[in-house]
C-alpha cells in the first residue's frame, strides 16, 4: 500500500520524506489555511519534496470554474493531482480532465456508489473519508472494503485513497482490506514506527552491548 502524507507542512512533510517510506502528499484548504500558505506557492515546494502525487484541490463547485483552476494547478509541477470534490458538476469536470490526461482525486467519498460513479468518470484516485464517517456512528472501514471490492469485480483503474485516517489501527485495517494507498497525518506516520517492544528490547540490547564491552578481554 502506498503512503501518503496528509499536510501542507514543508517541515513536516520534509522530516517523513527524509524516512524514503513516501509515496505521495494530499493537501485542501484547510491545511493549506493551517500553514498561512497559497495554494500557488505551497504546491510546487511540496512537489520538489515529494517524488509523488500530489493533490492540490480546486474550491470552484461549477464545471467551468473546476477545469479552470485544475488546469492551472496541473501546470504548476508534472506531479500535481488535481483534486474535485465528489459532486455532479465535479464529475462532469472529472470526465473532461481524463480526456485531457490530467489525473484527478476525488474527494470527499462517503458511499460505494459514489465511488462507482468517480471511477466511471475516469478518476484517478478516490478518496473515502472513513474517519469522518466513523464519526456518525458508521463503520468507515467497511466502505473502504466495498469499494475495493466493487473496483475488483470489474478491473477498474480508480486507486482507493483511505483518508480521514484517525490512527495507526486504521492504517493496518486499510492495508490488509487492500486499500491502494492511505493519507496519513505526519503524527500517526511517526506512530506507525513505534512499538513499546521495540523500546523495551533496544534498551535491554544496548544495556548488553556495553556490559560486554567492560568485561571484554
Amino acid at each position: 500500500m502506498k503512503l501518503f502524507i496528509d499536510s501542507a507542512d514543508l517541515s513536516e512533510i520534509k522530516e517523513i520524506a527524509a524516512l524514503g517510506i513516501l509515496d505521495g502528499c494530499t493537501t485542501n484548504p484547510s491545511l493549506l489555511a493551517k500553514v498561512g500558505r497559497k495554494i500557488e506557492t505551497a504546491i510546487p515546494e511540496i512537489c520538489e519534496i515529494v517524488d509523488g502525487p500530489v493533490s492540490a484541490e480546486v474550491v470552484a463547485t461549477d464545471y467551468e470554474g473546476i477545469l479552470k483552476e485544475g488546469r492551472s494547478l496541473a501546470k504548476l509541477h508534472k506531479n500535481v493531482v488535481v483534486k474535485v470534490p465528489l459532486i455532479a458538476e465535479g464529475l462532469h469536470a472529472v470526465r473532461t480532465f481524463s480526456k485531457e490526461g490530467i489525473r484527478t482525486n476525488v474527494t470527499l467519498c462517503f458511499s460505494a456508489t459514489q465511488a462507482l460513479l468517480a471511477s466511471k468518470a475516469g478518476a484517478t484516485y478516490i478518496s473515502p473519508f472513513l474517519g469522518r464517517l466513523d464519526d456518525t456512528s458508521h463503520e468507515g472501514m467497511e466502505l473502504i472494503e466495498q469499494i475495493v471490492t466493487i473496483y475488483q469485480n470489474y478491473d477498474l483503474p480508480t486507486q482507493v485513497l483511505a483518508a480521514s485516517i484517525r490512527s495507526p489501527y486504521h492504517v493496518t485495517q486499510a492495508a490488509v482490506i487492500g486499500a491502494h494507498c492511505a493519507t496519513i497525518p505526519g503524527k500517526i506516520l511517526k506512530q506507525l514506527i513505534k512499538h513499546p517492544l521495540t523500546d523495551v528490547g533496544l534498551e535491554q540490547f544496548l544495556a548488553d552491548a556495553k556490559k560486554a564491552a567492560a568485561t571484554a578481554k
